[in-house]
């Protein structure tokens, strides 16, 4: 009656394997579960990023803000009826602005 209880048991240890440890089986599962919740986040991330360069396309497309706005911060471009003023430090302060060279030999 012994040898039955442990043929058993192997069967059900057959059968209970494939289930866990498989193809298919539950580890696979939770493992496709972490990887689907990561996809997920990411996914809302590049929703969100896209839901701005649509609103940006569609602030381009409308206004001439938009187009100004990145005229002169991109290009550094004015309008007509402005005057641009450049500031140019004098030589001295260039000279001391600058990162002093190390007196070191280059090898």
């Amino acid at each position: 009656m012994r040898w039955v209880a442990w043929v058993v048991l192997a069967l059900l240890i057959a059968v209970q394997w494939p289930l866990w440890f498989g193809k298919g089986g539950w580890l696979r599962v939770w493992e496709l579960q972490r990887a689907i919740g990561s996809q997920q986040e990411h996914n809302a991330t590049l929703a969100a990023r896209n839901g701005v360069l649509q609103a940006e396309v569609r602030s381009l497309k409308e206004g001439r803000e938009a187009i100004e706005e990145r005229a002169r911060h991109e290009l550094h471009m004015t309008r007509g009826d402005e005057i641009l003023f450049q500031l140019v430090r004098p030589e001295a302060d260039r000279a001391a602005a600058a990162p002093a060279e190390s007196s070191q030999p280059a090898k």
